[in-house]
């Protein structure tokens, strides 16, 4: 008799669907009766199947999907639904009664099944839902489905960081904390595959630590080797070339520091770098060299033996002047009004070995994250920073304005008192300007700009959104609203939206700037501020605000119809109608929209 063990992660269920809420509803508008289809696109691993699969759940739909091995097999992607020695006009003619049919790695298909795809798309009868994978040369028939403009296509990025939080505590069952979401997010760049491979093996091994006096979990210490990563990883394991491997082994030693490019073999760097696995900067501090993907130190480290190890550890220099040029670095962009993201390696390897982080370093790390509305996360590195010096005043004084910025604190007013002649204001203006530009700003965040016109620096952004707000220009408040977001100040770029929503004079300009306050209040970790507070409920019937506020508390439709004795589907009506009036896509959008505190999520 033969037993079959059973590993227990082969007895784990599918991650809940999160984050495509969005694409969900734009393919099943593609899929409804009188639409052709659609093809969807992305890199490996972004969840092209699990949205195709999402979207045709409970309806009756054809699948067939092309696989590496059969491309030299005609139809033999659709072998289970057509007959043997079938020809392309008969095969047509069987499958002109599918109503539905979803085409999964397309890419892989032979060329008969391509043809066969192609000519039914021509047709028009069948609405197809084609999956295809970025990089990948597919067949001519495949791509034409798009180029020739047979069906549209929808292009599908990598999860933010903000879906990747929101997987992760679905599938791990409690909310990560953000440094490791953080981690998590820059290792895998949205091959959700791997993230779920690193995330279980991380939980297998015993990595995961309760974060103290909250319900987070963290991961700090090693990667482990697993099979996916080992898998993505092969183009620098596998490297054949002694003198490559060794610069590879080098740069895994010396990562996160920056490592001047004359101390290395130059032809060698040149095939690396030909071949996408280091990636060189012509930077301020001079050619710096680094592995391109974040994963490749992890797995060098992991391979190699103890003596190399030990005689590759001693390359590295100390950490305090990487890590001092990378605080200049978040600086100069806060002095410049550019707080868009940039790498920052040494702080994340400190961070992702456990290592205790200078409080100093933590700070600018922590205002750099809260300028950009990364408020969660500005707020762990302040916490980092006070783990090693409990009284640090700058990372004390971060907590207290990213507490202001959720909601939990006072709102933050100006850094310095308004000056009563000009000698005082140029002194007090120089002064805002070295210590922080938007310091002063949250005068104008807060409502009242002519408090901080005179303090601003003269023709910044943040002077600009002063006086639009205070000449009550909408139009030039969704202005300063673009530029900002330009600049990477994503929740700076959301209260001038909503404050252009509110002075607005034609109501589809005023939905318009609603909807793009909603989009970037979103990806602020949480920010609850006097601008995004109450975005506008007027528009609606006193009904329609009983029924959002209802769903904004998280209430389902059943249950709101139960409470406020309706029928479903009037529920359904009136949330629709409250959607359009709002700009809003879905009910996650409601709780920025209305004034509850309690039901914004992180």
């Amino acid at each position: 008799m033969t037993t079959i063990e059973t590993h227990a992660r082969t007895l784990r269920l599918p991650w809940p669907f999160t984050g495509r809420e969005e694409e969900l509803e734009v393919v099943r508008r593609s899929l409804a009766a009188g639409r052709p289809g659609i093809v969807i696109t992305g890199p490996a691993g972004c969840g092209r199947t699990r949205l195709a699969a999402e979207a045709v759940r409970g309806t009756d739909c054809a699948r067939v999907a092309g696989t590496p091995g059969t491309r030299g097999t005609a139809f033999a992607a659709f072998a289970h639904l057509l007959p043997e020695d079938v020809t392309l006009h008969r095969a047509v003619q069987l499958l002109s009664g599918v109503r539905m049919l979803l085409v999964d790695d397309a890419h892989l298909l032979d060329d008969a099944s391509a043809a066969l795809l192609h000519q039914l798309a021509v047709q028009g009868r069948t609405r197809l839902l084609v999956v295809v994978t970025d990089g990948t040369t597919a067949p001519g028939a495949v791509t034409r489905l798009w180029t020739g403009e047979l069906l549209p296509r929808l292009a599908l990025e990598p999860l933010t960081a903000e879906d990747t939080a929101q997987l992760l505590a679905a599938g791990a069952g409690g909310p990560p904390e953000p440094l490791t979401v953080h981690r998590l997010h820059r290792l895998c760049r949205g091959d959700l595959r791997l993230l779920r491979d690193l995330l279980d093996a991380v939980r297998d091994e015993g990595l995961l630590t309760p974060v103290p006096d909250t319900d987070e979990w963290a991961w700090r210490g090693r990667v482990p080797s697993t099979p996916t990563l080992r898998e993505r990883t092969a183009p620098v394991l596998a490297r054949p070339c002694p003198d490559e491997r060794e610069t590879l082994d080098r740069l895994a030693y010396a990562e996160p520091l920056p490592l001047p490019a004359d101390t290395l073999d130059l032809r060698v760097l040149e095939r690396l770098e030909t071949d996408g696995l280091i990636e060189v900067d012509d930077g301020g501090a001079g050619t710096t060299v680094r592995l391109a993907h974040p994963l490749h130190g992890p797995v060098l480290r992991a391979a190699a033996g103890r003596l190399r190890a030990r005689r590759l550890t001693g390359t590295r220099e100390s950490l305090g002047d990487a890590l001092d040029a990378e605080s200049a670095a978040m600086t100069r962009g806060i002095a410049r009004a550019d707080v868009r993201a940039r790498p920052n390696p040494v702080g994340d390897w400190l961070v992702a070995e456990g290592e205790a982080v200078p409080p100093a370093y933590a700070a600018v790390r922590a205002r750099f994250a809260r300028l950009r509305g990364e408020l969660r996360e500005a707020a762990a590195w302040a916490r980092e920073g006070l783990a090693s010096a409990p009284e640090d005043t700058a990372c004390r004084r971060e907590l207290t304005l990213i507490a202001a910025q959720l909601g939990e604190g006072e709102p933050a007013g100006l850094p310095c008192p308004m000056p009563p002649d000009e000698t005082d204001g140029a002194h007090a203006r120089d002064a805002a300007g070295r210590d922080d530009p938007c310091l002063a700003y949250d005068a104008v965040r807060l409502g009242e700009p002519e408090r901080a016109l005179r303090v601003l620096p003269p023709g910044s952004v943040f002077a600009r959104h002063a006086r639009a707000l205070a000449d009550a220009d909408g139009a030039a408040l969704d202005r300063v609203a673009e530029e900002l977001e330009a600049g990477g100040f994503l929740l700076f770029a959301a209260e001038a939206h909503a404050q252009a929503v509110r002075v607005h004079r034609d109501p589809t300009a005023a939905r318009t700037a609603r909807t793009r306050a909603v989009a970037l209040a979103r990806r602020c970790q949480g920010a609850c501020t006097p601008a995004l507070s109450g975005l506008v409920l007027g528009e609606l019937t006193a009904r329609q605000r009983q029924i959002v506020a209802l769903a904004a508390s998280g209430l389902s439709n059943r249950q709101i119809a139960e409470r406020l004795t309706l029928s479903v589907r009037t529920v359904g009506n009136h949330l629709y109608s409250a959607y359009t009036r709002l700009g809003a896509s879905d009910r996650g959008a409601l709780p920025w929209l209305i004034d509850l505190p309690d039901t914004r999520s992180a």
